[in-house]
């Protein structure tokens, strides 16, 4: 309902924004007619008509970006709130069930096991909305060291597949051509959440048939890219660049589906910009797959020595 409401509000004031110039040249073209003698009338008269034409034209736009900025900002606080809320109840409910009735062992264990998982869902979350507003203050420093980047990878590919049940083999990490150890300088904490959002995205688009892998390779030019693709439902190109827009989904009935606050892909990039790298995806489109890049300069010992091109 609010949001048919707020398409009706936007669909109303650009109708009165057209109707407001309309009416505007209309009256000009009569003044014109009238005192199309008047030289210098006639001049300040094309000033004041642009003028007001460039007013309100610039006032619907701004009204109307307002508009989608508030719809993007309730659409985040529903996500939250689902993505809090989910957990919370699930361990409630296993709580009072523990507490309530007499539990064979095995089954307790599986409770326990449950309930650390959404435990985990939770604190991800929160740690996922304080993250965004770290990484976008420009004022926090870097907390950089050497990081060797496949480690880290093959890090994050356990916990997805530990967090998701996804078999062994649906996730997995090459370094191009067997090269060795891959190390960038940067903050170990925000280069795990850059990493983990990917893989953990990738993981959540594919549905069952879980086909992801993660590709390291150093550049000659002193970068270090990893690639992440999967087989999942692709991403159409005119989204390619919105996605990354902090609380942005792509629309439809996949974003329903599989719940988000939408602030994953905006950390990626942040961080990556934070670093010095870039970050971007690519698809051929729906049904196609995706592929996420991470760039980061590389260490400085291994900046002079790529392995393999990019």
């Amino acid at each position: 309902m609010v949001g048919t409401a707020r398409k009706r509000s936007t669909a109303f004031f650009i109708a009165l924004g057209a109707g407001v110039i309309t009416v505007v040249i209309l009256l000009y073209v009569g003044w014109v007619q009238l005192n199309w003698r008047t030289g210098v009338l006639l001049y300040l008269g094309v000033l004041l008509l642009l003028a007001i034409i460039a007013g309100v034209v610039l006032n619907t736009i701004f009204l109307v970006r307002e508009i989608r900025r508030n719809e993007q900002h309730d659409a985040f606080i529903n996500a939250v709130t689902h993505e809090l809320k989910t957990p919370v109840a699930s361990i409630r409910l296993y709580l009072e069930t523990l507490q309530t009735h007499t539990v064979d062992e095995n089954k307790r264990q599986e409770f326990y096991r449950v309930m650390l998982q959404d435990s985990d869902r939770l604190l991800s979350t929160i740690e996922q909305v304080l993250r965004t507003g770290r990484v976008g203050s420009s004022r926090r420093k870097l907390n950089k060291s050497t990081i060797d980047l496949g480690a880290l990878i093959e890090g994050c590919i356990e916990r997805a597949a530990k967090l998701y049940r996804v078999p062994a083999d649906g996730i997995r990490y090459q370094r191009e051509n067997n090269a060795g150890p891959v190390t960038i300088l940067g903050d170990f904490e925000e280069v795990q959440a850059a990493v983990s959002n990917l893989i953990d995205n990738a993981v959540k688009y594919s549905g069952n048939n879980v086909d992801v892998t993660a590709k390291t390779a150093q550049n000659a030019g002193g970068y270090v890219t990893l690639r992440i693709t999967d087989k999942g439902p692709g991403i159409p190109p005119t989204e390619l660049e919105r996605i990354f827009k902090r609380f942005y989904r792509v629309p439809g009935q996949l974003a329903v589906r599989i719940k988000g606050t939408g602030l994953g892909l905006y950390i990626v990039r942040s961080v990556a910009r934070r670093h010095g790298g870039r970050a971007w995806a690519e698809s051929e489109g729906l049904g196609l797959g995706s592929t996420f890049v991470l760039q980061f300069p590389a260490a400085p010992g291994d900046a002079a020595m790529p392995r393999g091109g990019g």
